[in-house]
């Protein structure tokens, strides 16, 4: 009997719960992955600019350097969007183990569907890594508390992205190694603490360039001090 929350026993079998949802279509997938690729043009905007940058050193005109910049961030998008949508087609969303009570298979279902059953010796380890991050002296934010799972197979090994984790790591891993037990699966259980990093606060004064009237009509409610000490005060 399935005894945490991401297990959920049904009449034919028991499910690891990792994602919400069901499986979706290709179209589905690929419509949901728009929006994401639009970050692949960020993630390599410094090639692009080194691109543009090369080519004002070599006298292009700034309308040429726009539209070779916006062709390769186009490019950049197309080729991007069937990878993410790709990545998001192998997300798994749960893993079925068959029958309820001493499962003989399993299978993963992921957001394009289910795997082919496998024999549920080709699952030879499951490793829970809890990672909890705690907030440093002085931190308002609350902690983190994201939890990885990988599955090691006979032929490979299924590591998902870390999602967020409320409940008690050892709780599940208890109730995998009743369930799995059996059939020879070895449940390892893991915890990482860390601090959450100081941010660095850096002020950026806008009389290095010669904009502080200017900061001060935007901003009045701002101080605005001078970078070298040179004692200046406030509103000057």
């Amino acid at each position: 009997m399935a005894t945490d929350p991401l297990l959920r026993q049904g009449p034919d079998s028991t499910d690891l719960v990792l994602r919400g949802g069901s499986p979706a279509g290709p179209v589905r997938i690929a419509l949901t992955s728009a929006g994401p690729a639009l970050f692949t043009p960020l993630a390599l905007v410094v090639p692009t600019l080194l691109v543009a940058f090369w080519m004002a050193l070599a006298g292009a005109r700034a309308s040429t350097v726009f539209v070779v910049v916006g062709v390769i961030a186009g490019l950049e998008y197309l080729l991007g969007w069937p990878a993410v949508a790709f990545s998001g087609a192998r997300c798994i969303l749960r893993v079925e183990f068959a029958p309820a009570g001493v499962p003989a298979s399993l299978r993963l279902v992921r957001t394009a569907g289910p795997d082919d059953w496998l024999p549920v010796d080709t699952l030879r380890e499951v490793r829970l890594t809890h990672e909890v991050v705690e907030p440093y002296e002085g931190d308002r934010k609350p902690a983190i508390s994201t939890l990885v799972l990988e599955l090691v197979l006979r032929g490979g090994r299924e590591r998902l992205a870390p999602f967020s984790f409320g409940g008690d790591p050892q709780r599940l891993a208890d109730a995998l190694e009743a369930l799995l037990g059996p059939a020879g699966v070895v449940v390892e259980p893991r915890s990482e603490h860390s601090t959450r990093r100081r941010p660095l606060t850096s002020r950026l004064d806008l009389r290095w360039f010669g904009f502080g009237r200017l900061g001060q009509r935007l901003t009045p409610g701002c101080q605005w001090r001078s970078p070298v000490g040179s004692g200046a005060g406030a509103g000057q």
